[in-house]
């Protein structure tokens, strides 16, 4: 067994990363309070104010992965007691209304079968069912999935008491995202997906009101490692007050990988992901591969697909991780031992990506 295998990641994440992440990681480390540091840290957030597309003050990078930055939010904006609507149509929404519920909120759940978009009229007739919820979360881009939901359509809202907090973990720097323009109030991502950095740092935003909710609760934040306002008092407050050992080298990893993915600019890595999603899960209809987000509400980045039938799907996606070096995720909940997830995202959003995963998924189907 090699400790340096070199896999070409098409699964759910991690994806590769952007050439210029990788050398980054090569960098000098600093101290969590050097100068320099903090200053890498400003410029990483200003970044990805223009990622998220927000002039949010409170934008920054957790430390952790994406069910990180999931908690942070959730432990920061809601105390126990308060009520939070959740949209599940899916594996990660359903972790959405277990964080919750082991914070002690409330959770009241809005739901559509796996596969399926969520109704934007059912989230926000929840609201108006529930108009002291602290907050309604949704999942941009459901992972276990590849549905896409429709986030822009509640932005409504805004003009309630309710925060609208977004999963987009999957979703950012792969499709189109406008944390401002769609009144989103939390957003949260995570390094290692379609931002083209390796696992390790989870982007968050907070919109001026939800800074505000998070300012004026009565209960402290059950978690000190995740308290968005002692991370703000860290990377963004002029005293820059200690909270952890935060890591240089993946910050540098991450400031690579926002920087190609703005030079190369929004509207076009929107496109090139749009691209190759749809070049991949065309191949595979014609292949015998079913897909299971419906129509009109599928990921680019991210196509889970269900395998031709009699097929046993673990075996198969293990030759080509092992003969290939292809690594494609198996399915999760019902889907579980039927479907594949394939990630096309970031760096590995490439035509070259589709032509040699549909070269390999050819050989080890003829020998199935």
């Amino acid at each position: 067994m090699t400790a340096h295998a070199d896999r070409l990641l098409l699964g759910p994440g991690p994806s590769n990363p952007y050439p210029e992440a990788t050398e980054a990681l090569g960098r000098p480390v600093l101290g969590h309070l050097d100068p320099d540091y903090l200053c890498l840290m400003s410029d990483i957030a200003e970044d990805l104010r223009s990622v998220f597309g927000t002039r949010n003050e409170l934008t920054l990078p957790v430390s952790g992965t994406g069910s990180a930055a999931m908690e942070a939010c959730l432990a920061s904006l809601l105390q126990p007691g308060e009520r939070a609507i959740v949209g599940v149509n899916g594996y990660f929404g359903e972790r959405l209304c277990e964080v919750a519920t082991r914070g002690g909120a409330e959770v009241v759940r809005v739901e559509a079968p796996w596969g399926r978009a969520l109704d934007p009229a059912d989230l926000l007739a929840a609201q108006r069912a529930n108009p002291d919820a602290r907050l309604l979360a949704v999942v941009a881009a459901e992972t276990s999935t590849g549905v896409r939901n429709d986030v822009a359509a509640l932005a409504p809202l805004s003009e309630t008491d309710t925060l609208l907090l977004v999963d987009a973990v999957t979703a950012l720097g792969g499709t189109e995202l406008r944390v401002d323009e769609w009144k989103i109030d939390a957003c949260y991502s995570a390094s290692q997906k379609c931002l083209g950095a390796p696992p390790g740092l989870a982007p968050v935003t907070l919109s001026p009101r939800a800074v505000d909710v998070m300012r004026a609760r009565t209960t402290p934040v059950r978690s000190f490692y995740l308290d968005l306002g002692l991370l703000h008092e860290y990377y963004l407050a002029p005293s820059h007050r200690y909270h952890h050992t935060a890591s240089s080298t993946m910050a540098y990893a991450l400031h690579a990988g926002l920087r190609v993915l703005l030079e190369e600019g929004h509207e076009l890595v929107w496109s090139r992901h749009a691209s190759v999603g749809a070049r991949l899960q065309n191949a595979l209809t014609k292949r015998g591969f079913g897909l299971l987000a419906e129509e009109g509400h599928r990921l680019p980045q991210l196509t889970a697909t269900l395998l031709p039938e009699g097929l046993d799907e673990a075996p198969l996606r293990r030759a080509l991780l092992d003969r290939y070096g292809i690594e494609v995720g198996g399915g999760l909940g019902e889907f579980a031992g039927r479907a594949w997830r394939i990630g096309m995202m970031g760096h590995a959003a490439r035509e070259r990506s589709v032509l040699a995963l549909l070269a390999a998924v050819d050989e080890v189907l003829a020998e199935a």
